[in-house]
């Protein structure tokens, strides 16, 4: 193999290594002498499916699925998993199998793009901080759920010690009837805000649940700006989860390979087991209903926002763009059929999102039973569905801290198999660049890289750590994949060039006719860089729009909540805004917002009017 160093960046840069020296292609017998392989393909598959099924099957696609009209949601997704999330799978597949290297050195065929490869390692450090997180999050809730009853059933007093129901005192914060949260916005970031509600309330009501996330399990401070001591529960879940992951990755993949055989497979026992205890209970079939049965509106398949929905649960499910189904394929043996694998993979994963919301949705429909409320006022999906409306729920059952141990042990090792591959990305990286120093190392770079994690993930275990963890969410994994992966199909397809892909794909699968890759190429020149083009389009004015048209509420609320030097008493906001607030004297900051209002109701109705003409 060519081994490259920091002095050849020119060569990367201005040449093209791929063609001008390009190594032969390994032949069956070596396979790759100086780049270790996966035991057995078991292991590969195993790893690929663990890494690809994350917590967003569990906590984020049943949502989807129930609020973009039920049963009907499986049209577009399923249309959208075969237009691009499939061909984008494969053709990352292949070209970490083909080149037998991470994601930073795959990019040496086309040097220009190689800040793409870059972008994915950063991309998956970042979230690899975050995952590791909300292994801490399962971790702590697990261990808290060793206790009858559980310590979310009742409300907290002023100690924060639990109140049981036969001896419940009224609380103005805490309602054992499940309530919602109109608005809570504070100076620094606005959380569970609905648009059409403008009030500004002083205190929420809040479940039993839900207080118990918000001041036990995090002890969630009032913003970004009061940082607040670390949370020692949490970080020490946090070096828990750090410890586990490094003895799992403490020889590569040889090491990994065996622990998935437990992580990758055990979810699965614990979904159906939950199944089978949620649909036995009374009101599971209404929640069922709700998710994909006879409640299905087929009518929302003419919105645009479905088929958005639809396509970024795809895009994202798949975790393509991270890096991490590249570095999996690169230690395939070279004649792998990665084709097959494929579409086993990104079908084993359409299936868990679907199957695991029989399982959630069951016991919410259960929840709302018990509440005698529909079952749509107890649906949540993140944080706030694997934290508090499915604990909620699980508190009502019989024998609830056993499914409760069983729920949190489902998310850990959900979020194990996913953090599994993201180490794995950066690990792999740093041998590849420098094989000299790292890998006869590799246990102690394995240790260095979770330590350093473990550091890095400190200040979102502080009391203001839910609001970093929630920019991560948001943020660093939305907009930067969609243009990683738009790069990437492009880079591959235009410059490298599809038709020198395909070969280089038959040589490790053999010859397949004109009609085989027809369809290929096809998705790889056209279809899915408009798909993904159309996505990063339609979700960047969404958010605009949605930013923009907030703007009035938090003037409002800034304005009651902040005394102005030139008006003692503000004057409420007139309706309709943007017909009356020119007329306002321009005083200061308040006359600063009042024209950043205005501007940005102005953008605001541009944007609606574009996103309501796609």
């Amino acid at each position: 193999m060519r081994k490259y160093g920091w002095n050849s960046f020119k060569d990367l840069i201005f040449g093209n290594p791929a063609v001008v020296d390009q190594d032969p292609p390994v032949g069956d017998g070596a396979q790759n002498a100086e780049r270790e392989n996966w035991t057995s393909k078991r292991e590969y598959l195993l790893s690929a499916i663990g890494y690809a099924v994350g917590l967003g099957n569990v906590w984020r696609f049943p949502y989807l699925a129930y609020k973009n009209g039920g049963g009907a949601f499986l049209i577009p997704y399923f249309v959208m998993l075969v237009v691009a999330g499939i061909p984008l799978f494969f053709l990352e597949s292949a070209f970490g199998q083909f080149c037998s290297q991470g994601p930073i050195n795959v990019w040496r065929a086309v040097p220009i793009l190689q800040g793409v490869g870059v972008a994915m390692v950063l991309i998956t450090t970042i979230v690899s901080i975050y995952y590791n997180v909300i292994i801490a999050y399962s971790l702590y809730y697990m261990f808290a759920s060793f206790q009858s009853p559980l310590p979310w059933t009742g409300c907290l007093n002023d100690d924060n010690r639990m109140t049981h129901s036969d001896e419940m005192t009224q609380n103005l914060n805490c309602t054992s009837v499940q309530s919602h949260l109109s608005c809570n916005i504070s100076g620094v970031l606005v959380v569970n805000w609905t648009q059409e509600n403008t009030t500004c309330p002083s205190s929420s009501m809040q479940s039993p649940s839900e207080q118990y996330w918000d001041h036990v399990a995090l002890q969630r401070s009032s913003g970004l700006d009061e940082t607040g001591p670390v949370v020692w529960h949490l970080a020490l879940c946090l070096l828990l989860s750090s410890i586990i992951v490094a003895a799992a990755l403490i020889r590569g993949i040889k090491s990994s390979g065996k622990v998935v055989y437990f992580t990758a497979t055990f979810p699965y026992v614990l979904i159906v087991i939950l199944l089978i205890r949620g649909v036995t209970l009374e009101g599971a079939r209404d929640g069922i209903e709700f998710y994909i049965g006879s409640q299905s509106n087929l009518t929302k398949l003419t919105e645009a926002q479905v088929w958005k929905d639809a396509a970024t649960q795809t895009f994202y499910s798949l975790s393509i763009g991270w890096g991490g189904v590249t570095t999996l394929a690169s230690y395939n043996n070279f004649h792998n059929n990665m084709f097959k694998d494929a579409f086993l993979i990104t079908l084993t994963n359409a299936g868990t999102s679907v199957f695991a919301g029989f399982a959630i949705f069951s016991i919410l429909g259960h929840m709302a039973h018990v509440y005698e409320i529909p079952v749509g006022e107890v649906v949540k999906e993140g944080f706030g569905l694997a934290f508090i409306a499915y604990p909620d729920a699980l508190s009502k059952l019989p024998i609830s801290p056993l499914w409760s141990v069983l729920f949190f042990f489902m998310l850990l090792t959900v979020g194990l198999d996913s953090q599994f591959g993201g180490i794995e990305v950066i690990t792999t990286c740093l041998i590849d660049a420098f094989p000299e120093v790292f890998k006869s190392k590799r246990a102690l770079l394995t240790i260095a890289t979770c330590s350093i994690l473990y550091l890095l993930g400190l200040p979102c275990v502080t009391q203001a750590g839910i609001y970093w963890v929630t920019l991560i969410d948001q943020f660093v994994a939305s907009w930067v994949l969609l243009i990683v992966a738009l790069l990437e199909v492009i880079g591959i397809s235009y410059i490298y060039g599809a038709n020198r892909f395909v070969k280089d794909i038959e040589m490790m699968i053999g010859q397949k006719s004109f009609g085989f890759w027809l369809w290929w190429r096809m998705c790889w020149f056209f279809i899915t860089p408009l798909f993904i083009s159309w996505v990063f389009v339609v979700s960047l004015l969404k958010r605009l729009h949605f930013f923009t048209s907030a703007c009035p509420v938090v003037y409002k609320c800034s304005v009651q909540s902040f005394n102005f030097k030139h008006q003692e008493k503000p004057a409420p906001l007139p309706q309709p805004l943007y017909r009356k607030l020119l007329p306002y004297p321009l005083k200061g900051r308040q006359g600063v917002l009042q024209s950043l209002c205005f501007v940005c109701l102005f953008v605001s109705k541009i944007t609606q009017k574009v996103i309501d003409g796609f």
